[in-house]
């Protein structure tokens, strides 16, 4: 017999169009009137909002100076300190309370509070200046989920020196490619980390990227058990050793123009390089703090819980920098999500009282997958559940809301990306109805549009291109080094980029999208040679670039296959070279290379050796065939081939008959 809670749920379900938020979560959100909308409407005072929410060492002369687009400036003439803002304006009331709440895989647990945090980042900033880093070099960080990270990353914004996190799970090649591209002379490691029970050897990377660095970089290493490893070279410094001789140090933190930058994020593009995302100080730390308290609805007292990678944006955004500046408890977590146990993210959710949860939909697909009775045992009781990273199926948002919500958690869907530096598309939890599979209703102040291909608005329930007509502070400022490939990737497309009026200057996603007759958002993924595999987003030519490495390989392609799980995962189709036959250990190869180059975490799902790969007759490789077997579609028509026969002939290799 079903009890009363699940019928109530049921209920509650049994129209899936939309879902009122309880009058308990309305009564304690952070914005509970809808004419927020109206004071961000006010472009470019609206923002003003953000801003405030932070302490300023010199107030902005001027909010936005769109004069030269699309390079636009927000708080122009404020000057602030992202390490100030996220622990030392806290001190006052919150030194006992804990900052960070972290979990090692091994049962290692920390408790760092403000003051902790406080003393920790001073001192690792004094370590930096010890050894020559100074305001604007930029310091390359490839540190797993410890307290390293965090740690080190407001050091360097305490000296004014711009951080790039390289997610742990990169190789070798991609770390010594991103310090290249921002001639970067400084390395911060860890000797190794824990993840599903093994203690993985980062080192070996470590040593790697350096040997690969055209420049000889400065190495510091932490220990994630204290005491140095016995395979650090020589000329690295170890880092817990190093800071024995600034013990209760203290740094003056260096006061930023709120243009200067804080951050670079390297992310996938549709040529091999990656982009080198920058990121100002002032707009970002006010949009990730003001869409922290209006969108995840975080107050200083919360337990909040993102589950994702500080690697990526959204561990910078919302576990990092948002968090820590509304002073509120952020839990992190080493490690993989079903080790020792498929419970354990429930078992630290109910030990830390965990009042907000942050995952992706690939992760609630895992759980689903996994069965409700592993949620059984535990008592967690989130009054807000948020979704990043992907579109989620109204079959997994309908799972996350019964089984994780208990049918009473405020769920919103979440889409913005690393060059936006927060939540774009979303709904204000306490102000609208959820609706499962939508992202929502566009955030205060932001102005998206649905176009077609020749850039004309799309009207109705029709699919189009994703873009955003007017700017925002969090946004990139350019790719690092860069300005024409910012102005081609990001803005040709759809602007007048002769122009000097920032009004003729359009945003482009990349994105796919419908705007639903309620307003409603629906996002429909990538449009471009962007795979989203697990939340991470992955270039089709950085993945072919690896291939290719293979002596035996010709010509690769690369395509996206929907995947119940993971989102989409790459299937690898390769040609060889003339008298080579294909072997598995040729496949084994390509893996080894893809894994080398990018990560495990890119390793295709299938490798296929084919004779040849499908080819127009100007000799261009058509993807979106090869796409359609991976994903088992039609071919359709396939006269206008060079050769007709291929694509029947890797069907039926793939498929059978």
């Amino acid at each position: 017999m079903a009890s009363e809670e699940s019928v109530t749920i049921e209920a509650r379900l049994s129209d899936r169009d939309y879902l009122r938020p309880i009058p308990a979560f309305i009564g304690q959100a952070n914005v509970t009137d809808h004419r927020v909308y109206d004071r961000f409407d006010d472009f470019p005072e609206g923002f003003t909002e953000y801003a405030e929410l932070l302490d300023w060492e010199d107030h902005w002369d001027e909010v936005f100076d769109g004069s030269d687009p699309p390079f636009f400036k927000w708080f122009v003439g404020g000057q602030l300190n992202a390490s100030v803002n996220c622990i030392d304006r806290h001190l006052d009331d919150r030194q006992n309370q804990t900052a960070l709440l972290w979990e090692g895989e091994d049962g290692d647990q920390r408790n760092i509070t403000y003051g902790d945090l406080h003393r920790e980042v001073n001192e690792m900033a004094s370590l930096l200046r010890s050894i020559g880093i100074e305001e604007d070099d930029i310091v390359t960080i490839h540190l797993p989920m410890v307290p390293a990270l965090p740690i080190t990353m407001l050091a360097c914004a305490r000296i004014g020196a711009p951080h790039s996190v390289v997610f742990a799970g990169f190789s070798a090649s991609a770390v010594a490619d991103r310090m290249r591209d921002a001639d970067s002379e400084l390395l911060v490691t860890i000797d190794g980390y824990y993840r599903r029970g093994e203690f993985l050897d980062h080192l070996a990377k470590t040593n790697a990227a350096v040997d690969e660095v055209e420049h000889d970089p400065d190495v510091l290493v932490w220990s994630r058990h204290d005491e140095p490893a016995t395979s650090l070279r020589r000329e690295y410094t170890h880092v817990q050793t190093k800071l024995a001789d600034h013990r209760r140090d203290r740094v003056e933190p260096v006061m930023r123009d709120a243009e200067d930058p804080l951050f670079l994020m390297y992310t996938s593009g549709t040529t091999g390089k990656p982009k080198g995302c920058q990121h100002r100080t002032g707009g970002y730390l006010a949009y990730a703090a003001g869409t922290s308290k209006y969108v995840l609805d975080i107050k200083p007292g919360d337990t909040y819980w993102c589950a994702a990678d500080i690697g990526w944006i959204t561990g910078h955004s919302y576990i990092v920098y948002g968090p820590l500046a509304l002073g509120t408890t952020s839990v992190m977590r080493e490690g993989s999500p079903d080790h020792p146990h498929q419970g354990i993210v429930w078992e630290v959710a109910e030990r830390h009282a965990v009042d907000i949860f942050h995952t992706s939909p690939t992760a609630i697909r895992m759980f689903m997958k996994w069965g409700e009775e592993h949620l059984e045992s535990y008592e967690f009781d989130f009054r807000h559940l948020t979704t990043v990273g992907e579109p989620i199926q109204p079959e997994a948002w309908n799972w996350y809301y019964e089984h994780i919500g208990h049918g009473t958690a405020v769920i919103v869907d979440t889409w913005w990306q690393t060059e936006t530096g927060g939540h774009l598309i979303t709904n204000l939890p306490a102000l609208w109805d959820m609706k499962p599979g939508s992202a929502g209703l566009p955030c205060p102040g932001i102005e998206p549009a649905i176009v077609d291909d020749a850039g004309q608005s799309i009207e109705g329930d029709e699919a189009g291109n994703l873009v955003i007509t007017r700017p925002w502070p969090g946004m990139l400022q350019t790719v690092y080094g860069d300005d024409e490939r910012f102005i081609e990737t990001y803005w040709a497309r759809f602007s007048d980029i002769d122009s000097d009026d920032w009004q003729d200057w359009t945003y482009v996603s990349g994105d796919g999208a419908i705007k639903e007759p309620d307003g409603y958002y629906r996002i429909l993924g990538r449009l471009d040679d962007v795979m989203n595999v697990a939340g991470h987003r992955i270039g089709t030519m950085e993945l072919e670039s690896a291939v290719v490495e293979v002596p035996e390989v010709a010509e690769a392609a690369v395509t996206a296959r929907v995947h119940e799980e993971k989102g989409q995962v790459p299937d690898v189709y390769a040609s060889l070279r003339d008298g080579i036959e294909p072997d598995d250990g040729i496949k084994a190869d390509i893996i080894a290379a893809i894994e080398a180059e990018i990560g495990a975490f890119a390793r295709p799902s299938r490798v296929i050796l084919v004779d040849d790969l499908p080819k127009t007759r100007s000799g261009k490789i058509m993807r979106r065939l090869l796409e359609d077997i991976s994903n088992d579609r039609d071919l359709g028509d396939t006269t206008t081939l060079r050769d007709p026969a291929v694509p029947e002939q890797i069907r039926r290799q793939v498929q059978g008959a």
